[in-house]
């Protein structure tokens, strides 16, 4: 994987090398701070890069940050120009991920009150291609770890600390041989998977965990949900899942910016429905891809373009 060539940091466009922070800095010590990931889509035949739902996430991205009762001093529009900015000068013609982080930036020792920390935002971009090696046949297993709660780390935010959870779950699943995970709350329903949302297929019915069942509250969940519902014509519900649940779904999926739509079709060495990708999956993963790169009119106001139209020949 190729290093960025530039960074946002510290207020301006730095050449990556030079985007460094000091050893002592309190967000690396205690995972204070908060980050997004976004992805970017190349269009071949525009010869143009889009943003998906840029403003959708930097305002999560700011809600994160409002979590951790930082003051940024930014609006979404800002950080979309950063970021086009950043893109252009890489100038990617592939699929793309963007990183936007913020941090307590204060170089001292012991935990301080959120109040007192000075936050900071970097970004950078560089190509990305797929999360998880098998998007049309991932193998998951359940996690013995349970999904942070609500009331300890707010699991609605992408709280940098968080994550160490999210380690414990992958780390477990792969050595064990699965692709990924599917983790519980502490109330023993479904929450979510190691860093993506989690859909199943009963009764024709597409179902979800609520966003009170300490999920991620993601975009790509938000817009597959839309997609399912207007071009699909499925049904949608978002309700509490028991675990056995998931062994009786007629289909599972996973959705994310970074996994985007993959395909559940084993949970512990069980199948689910026939074993393979079922017909709601493989319909859905075709309308994502044309609505994220830019072909699909009806949702083009979601496409952030970043380099200038290609005139027609």
């Amino acid at each position: 994987m190729p290093l960025p060539k530039y960074a946002y940091f510290e207020g301006e466009i730095v050449p990556f090398e030079d985007a460094k922070i000091s050893v002592m800095t309190s967000g690396l010590h205690y995972g204070i701070g908060a980050f997004a990931g976004v992805r970017a889509y190349w269009n071949e035949d525009e010869e143009q890069l889009f943003v998906f739902r840029a403003y959708d996430h930097f305002t999560r991205f700011l809600n994160s940050a409002k979590l951790l009762s930082f003051e940024l001093g930014f609006s979404q529009e800002d950080l979309i120009e950063i970021t086009r900015e950043l893109l252009r000068k890489e100038g990617w013609r592939e699929d793309a991920y963007i990183r936007p982080l913020v941090y307590a930036a204060n170089e001292s020792i012991g935990i301080l009150r959120l109040q007192d920390l000075t936050p900071e935002v970097t970004i950078f971009t560089l190509p990305f291609g797929g999360y998880v090696p098998n998007e049309e046949n991932t193998h998951i297993t359940f996690s013995s770890w349970h999904r942070i709660d609500d009331n300890a780390i707010p699991a609605r935010g992408k709280i940098t600390g968080a994550y160490a959870n999210t380690a414990f779950i992958k780390t477990d699943a792969t050595r064990a041989g699965f692709d990924e995970a599917v983790v519980l709350n502490r109330n023993g329903h479904v929450s979510e998977g190691s860093g993506e949302n989690f859909f199943m297929v009963r009764d024709g019915v597409v179902v979800t965990p609520p966003v009170t069942d300490n999920i991620l509250e993601g975009i790509t969940r938000r817009t597959v949900m839309e997609l399912l519902r207007e071009e699909m014509g499925v049904e949608v519900v978002e309700r509490t899942i028991d675990r056995t649940e998931v062994y009786l779904a007629e289909e599972a999926f996973f959705t994310g910016s970074a996994v985007q739509v993959a395909a559940i079709t084993r949970v512990d060495h069980r199948p689910i429905g026939s074993g393979v990708m079922g017909p709601i999956a493989s319909g859905l993963r075709d309308i994502f891809f044309a609505v994220v790169r830019g072909k699909n009119e009806k949702y083009r106001h979601w496409n952030t373009p970043i380099y200038e139209a290609v005139k027609a020949k």
